[in-house]
């Protein structure tokens, strides 16, 4: 479960980086077009497989056992937290397949060199939704990394007296 949790990190961390820098872009950068969004659909798509995966992994065992010191309200937190990011993992990509596959001026969802069928219509207007929905949703599952993080470390070096370390789980 280690491995999934760290490729699931690194992917959806590279991916909301590498969506930051390609939407800043102006549309006559050529590598944003040439190079940026073919390899955020790719690896969006990958994102999707791996949290699938993860995600019936964890529906099928529980999570690891809480530390026993840690509150009762910082346990549901962890837990929301975690099965948040569980959801969208797999959500996210999604409406970015939904996205790409509604856009009017898609050049389809390559999958390291097979084109993925578009089985939405082509609908600006959906799209637009679509777009909204995975930008927002993308910032929420930052946020829910950045928490996560956040948590690890209270529990690593500020919780003093008390054995609610987690890192160790994670490495």
């Amino acid at each position: 479960m280690r491995a999934l949790h760290w490729t699931r990190a690194g992917l959806i961390i590279g991916l909301i980086a590498l969506g930051w820098v390609m939407t800043s872009l102006p549309d006559s950068t050529a590598v944003k077009f040439d190079w940026m969004y073919p390899v955020h659909k790719e690896f969006g798509v990958l994102a999707f497989i791996i949290g699938l995966t993860a995600l019936v992994v964890r529906t099928r065992s529980a999570l690891p056992p809480h530390p026993a010191e840690l509150s009762g309200w910082e346990n549901m937190l962890s837990t929301v937290v975690q099965y948040a990011m569980l959801t969208l993992a797999v959500v996210v990509p999604l409406m970015g397949y939904a996205m790409s596959s509604s856009f009017t001026q898609s050049d389809g969802v390559p999958f390291f060199g097979i084109n993925l069928p578009e089985i939405l219509a082509k609908n600006d207007d959906a799209f637009a939704i679509f777009e909204w929905v995975h930008k927002t949703l993308a910032y929420t599952m930052l946020a829910l990394i950045t928490l996560h993080i956040l948590g690890v470390v209270k529990h690593r070096f500020f919780d003093s007296g008390r054995d609610t370390d987690v890192l160790h789980r994670m490495l």
